[in-house]
């Protein structure tokens, strides 16, 4: 008998991937981004130093400061600062914040936004110095 290949999506063994986001949905998004990088980066002279940055990954947004390592300058250490993940089932955006236990947490008293500008709006606000200290 012979086997039929089956992909990861199809597999039982495998979670269903989320799906990524689309054309509109990833450029609105970076459109977000690049609006909290200009409120939050620090001046020019300084970002060698201390700088800000961000990665998306299928439907999840983190957030990182960005630093020289303090043994070895020549190379970049990237720190976590925020998480924020869109779950398409429920419509809303998610926000984490890493605690001491360098795992992600759920954010408190807001986990939940209608948006990714809400959610970075709540990062950038930082009432409760979870994000930037």
């Amino acid at each position: 008998m012979k086997r039929q290949a089956v992909t990861p999506r199809e597999s039982p063994h495998h979670p269903r991937l989320p799906m990524p986001f689309n054309d509109s949905e990833r450029a609105a998004n970076l459109v977000e981004l690049k609006g909290f990088l200009q409120r939050r980066r620090p001046p020019e002279d300084i970002r060698p130093k201390l700088d800000i940055g961000y990665a998306v990954v299928r439907q999840t947004v983190d957030l990182f400061e960005i630093r020289p390592d303090w043994r070895d300058k020549s190379t970049t250490r990237h720190t976590p600062v925020a998480r924020i993940r869109y779950l398409r089932s429920r419509a809303h955006w998610r926000l984490y914040w890493m605690r001491r236990d360098l795992k992600w947490h759920s954010y408190e008293p807001s986990p939940e936004h209608a948006s990714l500008q809400e959610a970075l709006a709540v990062v950038d606000e930082d009432a409760r110095c979870c994000f930037f200290g």
